[in-house]
């Protein structure tokens, strides 16, 4: 009991003692700087907050309620500091002006569209202003403006937004030419991101359409989708829109615990093949999570009745009231939608994963969940010598796929393979999938790259990877609900892995 209350004070005085830092951030800003925070928060943080904040500390208070700002976490607070150009301020949150640079384009949350508003506003004088207030005079209200006030007005009225600026163009053309340039530069960097959102949808579309072909088509011909019908266009929305999972908020990972880790590892079937090789995936699954702060724990061979037991025992764990996120690995042979216990029994997806929703498991509310999955979800291809496959009865009808994760937030499952195909494991170093995330995690945690962005460079490895005669391919698919970026802690032994 002494030791947890030591660990209670101590964690009070850190938490004082960030407030203090904020508190000496806040007494170095002025009125104008805090104008400045809170216009570039405008999307990020409700405008009825936003509007009521008269001070920094009013402005911190509703980044630390929106999981914006935290101890752990205070890389966007650095970044408004940046872009207000009050950099000697960085030091108080342990940054420096290179190591923020370095960052922004991996960690940065305010979007292409409020950067340039803002750095017109700082090219906008007093005149300037006046001279397009007077061209908008009768849709404006008699009030006086700075330049950011007016730039926010137009955009609350709705004459700008992110894809139309004629209403800007048309004011800069007569009161200030040269801003032209700055709108043509963000038009030509706004392009590049939707340029390149459809180059990976392109190679997505082509990967499954070419995998479709070379199977009959049988994943395009009516199959059921692998998620819930509001979640179908999860994964292309993302990467389809500027306010993406870039500028999103991230997950709190600052608590007493990162998470359990469950790892279900189904190597012996009653008549089906054993899955040789599994438990080099069990193994790096273990370290890794292990690695990430995890409390991991192992079931070998689960039997239905015992995956039943499992999914109580974690549900209703009482340790995910202190965790951060939860994690769920399955290494099994499967069929479409589902995974086979050990017994031989097939379990739907969707029943695993709705265990864990908020009504189901309150500890785990508007907290991470992932799940992934080393099984097949499709029919069976002849395996070469050292390349098996965990796919079962080919002839068998699917198991609907429609509802394979809850329809409500914050829940991804990441998938071996697209719907209706084999994914493949090597019978003596392990699945291709999951030694591709357990590697890719090793890699780019440290980076502090988001979890999506990590299962795009794992999905890029294994759709690379062919069979030793280059005729066997895969393809993972994640599906998601995740409503910020999931970026995990960089652990302090990040060189020794």
């Amino acid at each position: 009991m002494a030791m947890k209350s030591q660990g209670s004070s101590s964690d009070k005085n850190c938490k004082v003692s960030f407030r203090k830092k904020l508190l000496i951030i806040d007494s170095n800003l002025e009125v104008k700087d805090v104008e400045r925070l809170k216009f570039l928060c405008i999307g990020l943080v409700p405008n009825k907050k936003l509007e009521k904040s008269s001070s920094a500390s009013d402005v911190f208070e509703h980044l630390l309620a929106e999981d914006l700002l935290s101890e752990g976490d205070s890389f966007f607070l650095a970044e408004l500091l940046y872009i207000i150009r009050q950099k000697k301020l960085l030091q108080y949150l342990d940054y420096t002006k290179e190591k923020v640079e370095q960052l922004l384009p991996i960690k940065g949350k305010i979007s292409l569209f409020r950067n340039l508003l803002y750095e017109l506003s700082q090219s906008i004088d007093s005149e300037n202003l006046k001279e397009m207030i007077f061209l908008l005079n009768d849709s404006l209200p008699k009030t006086e403006m700075t330049s950011l006030s007016f730039l926010a007005l137009l955009e609350k009225q709705d004459k700008i937004d992110e894809d139309n600026l004629t209403c800007l163009e048309d004011l800069c053309k007569v009161v200030v030419p040269k801003l032209l340039r700055n709108i043509e530069k963000y038009k030509r960097e706004k392009g590049k991101l939707t340029a390149e959102s459809h180059r990976w949808k392109g190679q997505e579309e082509s990967c499954q359409n070419k995998y479709a072909r070379s199977n009959g088509n049988r994943a395009t011909n009516g199959a059921p989708s692998l998620v819930s019908r509001g979640m179908q266009g999860a994964s292309a929305n993302t990467l389809n829109s500027e306010t993406s999972t870039k500028w999103a908020p991230t997950y709190r990972m600052n608590r007493d615990h990162r998470g359990l880790c469950v790892i279900v590892n189904n190597h012996s079937f009653i008549s089906l093949g054993d899955r040789r090789g599994t438990h080099k995936d069990a193994e790096i699954l273990r370290g890794v999570f292990q690695w990430l702060g995890f409390t991991v724990h192992i079931y070998n061979d689960v039997t239905k009745v015992e995956m039943e037991k499992v999914l109580q025992k974690q549900k209703s764990n009482p340790a995910h009231a202190d965790g951060d996120c939860f994690v769920f690995c399955i290494l099994t042979h499967g069929e479409y939608g589902a995974v086979y216990s050990s017994d031989e029994a097939l379990i739907p997806i969707r029943e695993i994963t709705s265990h864990f929703t908020a009504l189901q498991c309150p500890g785990l509310a508007e907290k991470p969940k992932l799940f992934f999955i080393q099984a097949c979800q499709g029919e069976k291809i002849q395996p070469s010598k050292s390349i098996e496959a965990d796919a079962l009865n080919p002839e068998q009808a699917p198991t609907s796929l429609q509802d394979s994760i809850p329809v409500e937030a914050d829940f991804l499952l990441g998938l071996a393979t697209v719907p209706g195909y084999v994914s493949f494991r090597h019978v003596e170093e392990g699945s291709w999938y999951i030694q591709s995330l357990c590697n890719h995690l090793k890699v780019l945690v440290p980076r502090q790259e988001d979890i999506l962005s990590i299962l795009t460079a794992v999905n890029d490895d294994v759709s690379r990877r062919v069979d030793k005669q280059g005729t066997k391919k895969q393809m993972p698919q994640p599906a998601f609900t995740l409503r910020k970026k999931l970026v995990f802690p960089v652990p302090l032994d990040a060189l020794s892995l």
